[in-house]
């Protein structure tokens, strides 16, 4: 213990995770507290860690945190995590931003505030490359004050901004590459209730919980595009042709535009998503680097559409993971087995249940016979805690159908995994 050098211990302490843990394992000797004071770079004080937070009052709270901080001399990460169970006042928090402004490189601050309490002007012009925000009110954003110039990553969640604000925030930020935004309350500019963000530097893109008739982001360096949980009436995406990942999750949306964005795409996620397949297929059908696809709960407006395995193979010759989940409309199979070309580089199949009956298990064998080089299925399903004894016969023989095909199949692994 006495030959670890302090430098290492004080890593140690910040790899706690919890703030109070933290300092109990600092009263371990005067050597760790020495560490404590000058090389705990990670701080986190996190209701979820200490049940104690609870019954604190706010004022104690802040209290403790600022004893606590005012103890330490190159603190880096600061972590406070709240919930809604306090509301801090705006001194504290101004004075532990105040004291961590020359070392502070990633602040995540999750904790209500004064209405009036604009966190952004006391974090600007600081070191920070991450700053994630929580159920904060953002106003008055001054690009040519608040500059944020190492900030690469932003996080608003249940935050209050108005779109010009938000604007104003990116052009602060001329190295961001991260943005993702929770619930976020956007205050429009205009009554057609559309918004239009900019970034030079933006890389990833995520929202989820959010709505408008009209969302256009221009980003020609975005590599990965996330949307969740949204309703827009269009959705627009301008760049340079570089997005490599797109992710697309209980959406409802009438226009989905990622322009000519689709060239150098590796991963399409569609799940719990309506789509017009021939629009879709027109949007990715350029994505001949394709190497994972991912089609889960997906509902075609058309009854009769069907994405056929030929499609896929011939559009996608790199395709390496695929995950197709299993649904049958009116007594058609939505993922056909028309054609016969093979998924030659297909290492990994999963598919998916939500009502199993007999046609799955052929189709099941249809896709592994596609497969030449497959090493691993995955099967996911859905099994109700009361079954009626058709349903145990189904399963029963889907069962059986599966071991038979564990056998012909001896170099694939098979996994299951049932909700």
């Amino acid at each position: 213990m006495e030959n670890i050098p302090v430098e290492v211990i004080g890593n140690i302490l910040s790899h706690i995770g919890s703030a109070r843990d933290a300092v109990i394992a600092s009263a371990t000797c005067k050597k760790w507290r020495e560490a404590w004071r000058s090389h705990l770079h990670t701080l986190s004080f996190n209701s979820c860690d200490w049940s104690v937070y609870h019954e604190l009052t706010s004022n104690s709270l802040e209290i403790l945190i600022t004893q606590t901080i005012f103890q330490t001399k190159a603190l880096q990460c600061l972590i406070v995590s709240m919930g809604d169970v306090h509301e801090f006042s705006t001194a504290p928090v101004i004075a532990w931003l105040m004291y961590t402004r020359d070392t502070l490189r990633e602040l995540h601050f999750y904790v209500s505030t004064p209405p009036m309490f604009n966190i952004i002007e006391k974090c600007g012009r600081q070191k920070l490359e991450v700053l994630a925000l929580g159920r904060n009110s953002i106003t008055r954003v001054e690009p040519s004050y608040q500059r944020f110039p190492c900030l690469k990553s932003l996080s608003l969640s249940f935050v209050s901004i108005s779109e010009w604000d938000l604007c104003l925030l990116l052009t602060a930020c001329p190295r961001l590459e991260t943005l993702c935004m929770v619930s976020p309350e956007i205050a429009m500019s205009d009554s057609q209730a559309s918004m239009e963000l900019s970034s030079a530097s933006l890389k990833e893109f995520s929202v989820e919980s959010f709505g408008s008739d009209k969302f256009v982001i221009e980003a020609d360096l975005l590599e990965c595009l996330h949307l969740k949980d949204c309703t827009f009436e269009v959705f627009e995406l301008i760049g340079k042709g570089s997005l490599k990942v797109l992710k697309v999750d209980d959406v409802s949306v009438i226009h989905l535009d990622i322009g000519d964005n689709a060239d150098n795409l590796e991963f399409v996620d569609i799940s719990n998503f309506t789509i017009m397949w021939p629009k879709f297929y027109h949007m990715i059908s350029k994505a001949s680097k394709l190497r994972r696809l991912r089609l889960w709960g997906v509902v075609f407006e058309d009854d009769e559409e069907v994405v056929d395995l030929e499609t896929i193979s011939v559009c996608f010759p790199q395709l390496m993971h695929l995950s197709l989940s299993y649904d049958l409309r009116d007594g058609v199979l939505n993922y056909g087995l028309q054609g016969s070309s093979l998924l030659m580089n297909v290492s990994v199949l999963e598919l998916g249940w939500t009502s199993i009956n007999e046609l799955f298990a052929v189709w099941v064998d249809g896709l592994l016979q596609r497969c030449p080089n497959l090493k691993k299925m995955v099967i996911h399903g859905f099994v109700s805690e009361v079954k009626t004894h058709e349903e145990c016969i189904v399963l029963a023989k889907f069962t059986e159908f599966i071991i038979q095909l564990g056998r012909e199949y001896m170099d694939v692994k098979i996994e299951f995994e049932y909700e």
